[in-house]
């Protein structure tokens, strides 16, 4: 026998089901906000309570920095092989074509030349929605390129990181890309051309091993998680507990590791300022 009978009655008021169109809402992950999306868009997707910043791409970011959003993108079409036949879930190769449909993305970076508040700028921007933001072949590839204009044409470089690491799929030929693209930035800074690096959340692993922590000013932005292990995995390792808010952009601002926590309002005017005193 049934403990209760659920009422034929609807709980509303009115009697009607009140319908909330998909895709118009969004919750805010940092205090449980419902945020209509195109208000979202207008405060460049941080939570206008909170200032919680959500996770862009480098469409967002190409048209929060650069003048008129317009850009000249460079090897667009540049796409990862399968060096190793690389197997997990799926086979590598058919996991860059499904998420090259899925995103329209052709790798985990873009790069593109243009101009920022009247300054000529070279950009490599990660996009954390291909396949985490890792780094293979062709993200080292691309930002050494990316890298080799900004020298030759003495125009500032921007790396906007947003990643969790090498990409595992290609083994040693991702973790090469590091030398490869530290290499490049040392020629960058023997040339005496400013490199401003700008860290989202997540930057991780191999990234933050090389390119990442290697500009003449770190840019972070707020809460941003920023390591190379997880803290999970250093708990693990030291066996004892975490400082609060440990590897956030607050905690490494205070320990010296990133220069600037900069909201991303306030982003393309800062680096404006920054790009303005480095070239003199």
């Amino acid at each position: 026998m049934a403990w209760f009978k659920r009422s034929k009655e609807n709980i509303s008021s009115d009697g009607q089901k009140k319908d909330i169109p998909d895709g118009m809402w969004t919750k805010c992950n940092g205090c449980s906000e419902i945020i209509h999306k195109k208000q979202l868009e207008q405060n460049l997707f941080t939570c206008p309570k909170c200032n919680f910043h959500f996770r862009i791409g480098s469409k967002e970011y190409f048209e929060i920095l650069l003048d008129g959003g317009n850009f000249k993108e460079m090897d667009k079409k540049m796409r990862s092989v399968d060096p190793l036949g690389f197997v997990d879930t799926k086979p590598y190769a058919g996991r860059i074509s499904a998420t090259i449909k899925k995103t329209g993305l052709f790798d985990a970076v873009r790069t593109c030349e243009g101009i920022m508040n009247g300054i000529p700028v070279v950009v490599a921007c990660m996009d954390f929605a291909f396949i985490g933001g890792s780094m293979g072949s062709v993200v080292g590839e691309k930002i050494a390129r990316a890298t080799e204009i900004a020298r030759k044409k003495r125009q500032p470089l921007i790396i906007i990181s947003s990643t969790g690491g090498a990409r595992m799929m290609e083994g040693a030929l991702s973790l090469m890309q590091m030398a490869k693209m530290s290499a490049k930035l040392a020629q960058l800074s023997d040339a005496g051309v400013p490199y401003i690096s700008i860290l989202t959340d997540p930057t991780t692993g191999g990234v933050t091993a090389s390119f990442a922590m290697l500009g003449d000013v770190h840019i972070a932005e707020p809460a941003a998680l920023i390591g190379f292990a997880g803290p999970r995995v250093i708990k693990q390792t030291i066996g004892k507990d975490l400082p609060k808010g440990f590897q956030r952009s607050e905690f490494l601002l205070d320990k010296g590791f990133v220069d600037l926590i900069v909201h991303r309002k306030e982003l393309k005017e800062t680096v404006t300022k920054m790009l303005r005193h480095l070239i003199g």
